[in-house]
């Protein structure tokens, strides 16, 4: 790992910790940005002694969102060039979300400052998200005349509803990590000085956790807007049957029926 580099990856026993890289421009998202988070979250889906994700950004900041002034060098590219440019941008870009829901491992984002566009989408596509009380959130991609990206209008309905995902992306304004934790963004909103402590105590916590049963849990919630109530009672029905089988379901059995703290090993 490169200080250098736009993402850098730090793993510390079975937590891996992903940071965005490029405080000078608030983490904004660019080609090589896009390249290194395709990268980095294959590698983080793959590995197994990795238990658990943290996505954070270096500075002040989380993600502003895309970087508008390569945008605006983009603009020099004929129609079909720019158009192609932007294609392959945004396919590897929503490999690295699939990547981030599909992954059989919890995934926390920690954020403040600036969370805005794909920012917002990143944050949307981890399982969990804790927020600094000086976080502020928008979509923002109506100000330069463009769609949401990132799966923004596939999380935004689930988490938020409809008329609330609307009002987000058309008018693009400008919240607080309070709103964000009425509207259910955001799970916790913690003093900027605890962000760090907070997120390392959820992070631990989940690393000490199933981390099979995790993934499978983590599926089944996100498969289940799309089911109807017999495939999801079926779903239901073939993960548990597959759970009781692991040694992380003998531990914890046991661990109850003894009274003690179970000792999982994430298989």
């Amino acid at each position: 790992m490169k200080n250098n580099d736009s993402i850098q990856l730090g793993i510390d026993g079975a937590v891996a910790t992903l940071t965005l890289n490029r405080p000078q421009s608030l983490n904004s998202l660019n080609l090589d940005m896009t390249s290194r988070l395709r990268d980095v979250t294959e590698q983080m889906e793959s590995d197994e002694t990795i238990r658990v994700v943290v996505i954070q950004g270096a500075g002040e900041h989380f993600m502003a969102g895309g970087d508008i002034k390569w945008f605006h060098t983009a603009l020099d590219y004929p129609a079909d060039e720019r158009r192609h440019l932007f294609e392959r941008l945004l396919a590897d870009v929503h490999g690295s979300i699939t990547r981030l829901r599909r992954m059989a491992k919890p995934v926390v984002a920690s954020v403040q400052g600036a969370v805005a566009g794909f920012g917002l989408s990143l944050m949307n596509a981890c399982d969990l998200a804790i927020a600094a009380d000086n976080s502020y959130f928008t979509l923002a991609y109506c100000h330069i005349g463009t769609t949401p990206d990132g799966g923004a209008t596939y999380a935004l309905p689930r988490i938020v509803g409809m008329k609330q995902a609307m009002e987000i992306a058309l008018l693009g304004d400008r919240f607080d990590a309070h709103r964000a934790l009425e509207l259910g963004l955001v799970n916790r909103v913690v003093p900027l000085a605890e962000l760090a402590e907070q997120t390392r105590i959820i992070a631990d916590r989940l690393a000490q956790g199933p981390t099979a049963a995790y993934g499978r849990t983590k599926r089944l919630i996100n498969e289940s807007l799309n089911h109807s109530l017999a495939e999801q009672l079926q779903a239901e029905q073939d993960a548990f049957a597959a759970s009781s089988v692991t040694a992380d379901f003998a531990e914890g059995v046991s661990a109850f029926v003894t009274k003690r703290k179970p000792k999982f090993i994430g298989g």
